[in-house]
């Protein structure tokens, strides 16, 4: 009696159920699907109305942050359950005395809350386009991610490449390495790397040359910091022989550049989804403005007295 047939279905039979009990443990944090998931999607961003008066939305692009799509409660499901309390404090309270319970280890981990990249990585754009848009108020220039990839995340503030394509699909298509700074994690709260230095870049374009600001060296600084800003005057110097001089003067008069951070300004958050706010607390204005500063006093062309201000110090001021 030949038992082979029904042995190798048996052999077949089991090998499908173990793939399947497998298949449920295995880790959806792969590096296949993390390619894979990390990709551009669609983010339309309203620019403005151009010369016919039409309205205008660009499609910027975004890298995807998180595997899946958030599902958004609708404005209707959240204004029901705000009816449900005579007042705003209560609501506020019921949302903070909700119990929440523990996540069992064992469940898996929904995949819109899967992280597109692994622990050590992030999700970042590496193909840039710069498109030009003529607006009623005049052109404006509009970057569009093109493509995203994984990318390590790094623990250092350096200078990291940044590509961007400007012109594309013309004769004057050129590609620019603008330059950025590294979003180092492990930074002292209040510290953002940023960038100290700048350089230049010529573009041709049909009608002119272009000059294209580029990154070029970056440091961990306060979120509000100074940086240099160099202006040229003419000075006039006397000497002791009674040789009139008129040379170059340097001065870096320094600029404040970053933002200031308010803190957190959500009062409310989805519990289903923490990256929607319910309720925000009113902005509060703060800017980026000097601090300290010196004066630089010299004789000028008329043999008149300048005096110019130099910033020392940047401060986030209310």
């Amino acid at each position: 009696m030949d038992v082979s047939g029904p042995f190798l279905l048996l052999l077949c039979a089991l090998h499908l159920t173990l793939t399947g009990v497998l298949s449920k443990h295995i880790d959806h944090r792969n590096l296949f699907t993390q390619r894979l998931c990390c990709k551009r999607q669609s983010h339309y961003v309203y620019i403005g109305q151009d010369i016919s008066g039409s309205p205008v939305s660009v499609d910027v692009g975004m890298c995807r942050s998180h595997c899946g799509g958030a599902s958004r409660p609708s404005h209707e499901a959240g204004q029901q359950e705000y009816s449900k309390h005579s007042s705003m404090l209560e609501f506020l309270r019921s949302k903070k005395m909700r119990p929440r319970g523990p996540a069992s280890p064992d469940s898996p981990q929904p995949l819109s809350q899967l992280p597109s990249c692994g622990m050590n990585q992030v999700c970042e754009p590496t193909g840039m386009r710069v498109d030009r848009l003529l607006l009623l108020e005049g052109p404006r220039e509009v970057e569009v991610i093109e493509e995203c990839q994984c990318e390590i995340k790094l623990t250092q503030c350096i200078r990291v490449p940044a590509l961007r394509t400007y012109h594309s699909e013309t004769p004057y298509e050129t590609v620019v390495d603008v330059g950025g700074c590294s979003r180092s994690k492990g930074s002292p709260e209040g510290f953002s790397c940023v960038p100290i230095t700048f350089d230049s870049a010529l573009v041709e374009t049909p009608n002119k040359v272009d000059l294209i600001q580029t990154v070029a060296a970056c440091e961990l600084k306060e979120s509000c910091y100074r940086v240099p800003y160099v202006e040229y005057y003419y000075e006039t110097v006397h000497h002791a022989d009674g040789v009139k001089e008129e040379r170059l003067k340097e001065i870096d008069v320094g600029r404040c550049s970053g933002g200031c951070t308010t803190g957190n300004r959500c009062l409310l958050r989805s519990q289903s989804d923490p990256a929607i706010c319910h309720l925000w607390a009113e902005r509060q204005s703060s800017s980026c403005a000097p601090q300290g500063y010196e004066s630089h006093s010299f004789l000028n062309q008329h043999a008149q007295i300048r005096t110019v201000l130099s910033i020392t110090s940047c401060l986030c001021q209310n």
